[in-house]
C-alpha cells in the first residue's frame, strides 16, 4: 500500500506540470488548448529518444524547447490565419500525431529499459534513499510553479494576464495581444512538454497514446485543486494544479489497490472522476441552494406555526 501511495505522490507531481499549463492557457489567457494530448506525448518521445541515445539531461530541454514550437504553431494560427482557438489546437494536435511517429523513428513505443535516465542517475548519487524518484519530482515541479508565479508577475506577465481578462483593453493600451498570446501559449505548452519528458524518463518508455485524454484530466486535476483553495490569486492558482493532481492520483491508486474495478475498467474509473471533478462546483451550489431553500422553508414554517 505504500509503495502505490508513494507512486501516486511521484506522478501526482509529474503531472501536476500538465494542469499548471491549463492554468495559465485556460485560466488565464481564457483559450482552450487543445494541443495539449500530442505536445505531451511530443515532450515524452524527445525525452527517451534522446535518453535512448545517451543524453538524459540534455533530453528535458529540448522537448520544452519542441513544447514551445508547438505552442507557437497553435498560436500563429489563432493569431495570424484567424483560425478559432479550439479548431488551432485540435490541428496542431492532429499534425504531432505523425511528428511524434517520426520522433520516435516511426515506431509505436520506445523503450528505456537498457539506458540511463536523470531518476537512475539520482538514484546512483544516493540521495533522497527509496524517494529519490519523488525528490526529483518534487523539485522539479517547485521550481516550474514558482517560476511561473513570478513570470506572471512582471510586466510581460501582467499584460498576458489582461490579454485574457479583456483583449480590446490591452488593444487599446497599446499593447500587442498576438504577441502575448504566443508567449503564453510557448510557455504553456513547453510546461506540457516538461511534464511528458519527465514522465517518459520516470516510466522508461515513450507511447504514441500516452498522451489520450491527459487535457482532459488536467483540467480535472485543475478542479479539484481550484475547489480545496479557491481560485483568488496567481500563486493559489499554481499550488491548487499540485494539490488537484495528487488528490487526483491518489484517488486513482486507492481504486487500484482496492480492486473495485479490474484493471480494464480504469478508464471507466477515470471517466466517473473527471466527470465528478468537472461537476463538482455545480453540484455544490446545488447543495448550497437546496439548504437554503430547506432553512427559508423551516423558518416560514415556524412563523406559521406562531
Amino acid at each position: 500500500m505504500l509503495h502505490i501511495l508513494q507512486t501516486a505522490l511521484e506522478l501526482g507531481f509529474l503531472y501536476a506540470l500538465v494542469p499548471m499549463a491549463l492554468f495559465l492557457s485556460f485560466r488565464i489567457l481564457d483559450i482552450a488548448d487543445m494541443t495539449t494530448d500530442g505536445c505531451f506525448v511530443l515532450g515524452t518521445a524527445v525525452s527517451v529518444t534522446m535518453a535512448a541515445a545517451g543524453h538524459p539531461f540534455l533530453a528535458v530541454p529540448a522537448a520544452m524547447l519542441a513544447g514551445i514550437c508547438a505552442g507557437f504553431v497553435t498560436a500563429f494560427q489563432q493569431t495570424r490565419l484567424g483560425v478559432p482557438s479550439i479548431l488551432a489546437g485540435i490541428i496542431t494536435n492532429m499534425g504531432l500525431y505523425t511528428i511524434n511517429l517520426m520522433v520516435m523513428g516511426w515506431s509505436a513505443n520506445v523503450s528505456l529499459l537498457k539506458a540511463e535516465t536523470i531518476f537512475s542517475l539520482l538514484q546512483k548519487t544516493g540521495i533522497g534513499g527509496d524517494w529519490y524518484e519523488a525528490l526529483l519530482a518534487i523539485c522539479v515541479t517547485v521550481l516550474a510553479g514558482a517560476l511561473l508565479v513570478y513570470f506572471l508577475g512582471t510586466r510581460l506577465g501582467l499584460s498576458i494576464r489582461a490579454t485574457g481578462n479583456n483583449i480590446d483593453m490591452v488593444r487599446a493600451s497599446s499593447i500587442n495581444p498576438t504577441f502575448t498570446i504566443t508567449v503564453g501559449l510557448c510557455i504553456a505548452n513547453a510546461l506540457t512538454a516538461l511534464s511528458g519528458a519527465m514522465v517518459g524518463q520516470y516510466q522508461n518508455t515513450a507511447d504514441i497514446n500516452g498522451g489520450t485524454g491527459i487535457v482532459v484530466i488536467g483540467l480535472a486535476c485543475l478542479i479539484i485543486g481550484e475547489t480545496v483553495l479557491g481560485r483568488r490569486g496567481v500563486a493559489r492558482g499554481v499550488i491548487a494544479t499540485v494539490i488537484g493532481s495528487i488528490i487526483y492520483r491518489f484517488i486513482y491508486a486507492i481504486v487500484l489497490y482496492t480492486k473495485i474495478m479490474p484493471v480494464q475498467g480504469l478508464k471507466l474509473v477515470t471517466a466517473v472522476i473527471v466527470a465528478l471533478a468537472i461537476a463538482f462546483p455545480t453540484i455544490r451550489k446545488w447543495a448550497a441552494f437546496q439548504t437554503r431553500k430547506n432553512a427559508a422553508a423551516r423558518r416560514k414554517g415556524g412563523h406559521g406555526a406562531c
